[in-house]
């Protein structure tokens, strides 16, 4: 598959797969240019906020988008909803999952792009890696111009639970508690016999269990299949084979809650015994 990382380069004859990895190198780009400067920060509320990275990372990717599918509708985190509501083609964009990380100077983000029902891609700007998918299988290929991840080779997704390490997201809001309470996981003494914690805070983690560098990831929340954050992700996590529900097994969709994404059925069946019990 010919990847392409450029406005200029982009035609009619390119498919979904090629717009997604090309729009999520160009938002990885920005990311990685301006890590490390002084920038302007952008109050959301709730102790949230965005940055000037944020906002220009989310510009190149919607210039990739609009100039490859001008007729799609598209929902950016910091742009919003641009395009006709009712369209039936619409990219979800998170152009810098993990601004916290990045605004103290920690390299663990995640560059989001997904069409709904389609392709996906999600970058990390700095290892250079970018994970896609095509909806059916997924893929992983090193990017030289992000550092020292193998060049351009391109790899197929292998989960697996050999690392037995678990992403837990920390962050609020949480609306399962006090049912559930991702943190009180971390101190089951199940989770700690099988597994070991991690939290970094960005759904980078949700492409790490899809190229088997992570066992699975775990968060609260509610319908998250279609969340800038979370849909590239899941996207990639299903097309490698893993196995993705809420957190009380059920599919994730309108009546969604949260998210459990397993490598394979054990650790699925092992984090479910954990949670509900």
């Amino acid at each position: 598959m010919d990847m392409i990382s450029s406005s200029e380069n982009l035609s009619a004859a390119l498919d979904d797969t090629e717009v997604a990895v090309a729009a999520v190198s160009a938002g990885a780009d920005v990311v990685r240019t301006l890590y490390g400067q002084r920038l302007a920060r952008f109050d959301k509320g709730d102790g949230d906020f965005a940055t000037a990275a944020d906002v220009a990372a989310e510009k190149a990717i919607l210039d990739i988008i609009r100039a490859a599918r001008p007729d799609d509708a598209v929902l950016g985190e910091e742009s919003g909803r641009q395009g006709a509501a009712d369209a039936t083609r619409r990219w979800l964009v998170d152009p810098l999952c993990g601004t916290l990380n990045y605004a103290v100077g920690n390299m663990l983000v995640a560059v989001n792009v997904a069409l709904r029902e389609g392709a996906a891609a999600v970058a990390d700007p700095f290892s250079g890696e970018v994970f896609f998918t095509d909806g059916e299988a997924a893929w992983v290929r090193g990017d030289s111009a992000g550092g020292d991840a193998g060049g351009d080779a391109v790899t197929k997704l292998a989960p697996t639970a050999a690392t037995g390490l678990v992403d837990v997201n920390l962050d609020p809001p949480f609306p399962s508690a006090p049912g559930f309470r991702a943190v009180e996981l971390l101190a089951h003494p199940g989770f700690v016999e099988r597994f070991r914690p991690r939290v970094v805070s960005t759904t980078l983690a949700l492409a790490w269990v899809a190229a088997g560098k992570r066992a699975a990831y775990v968060t609260d929340g509610g319908d998250l299949s279609g969340s800038v954050h979370f849909a590239a992700g899941i996207a990639l996590c299903r097309a490698a084979g893993c196995v993705v529900t809420g957190i009380d097994g059920a599919p994730i969709g309108p009546a969604g809650r949260g998210l459990v994404v397993a490598a394979d059925a054990e650790t699925h069946a092992q984090l479910m015994s954990m949670i509900r019990g």
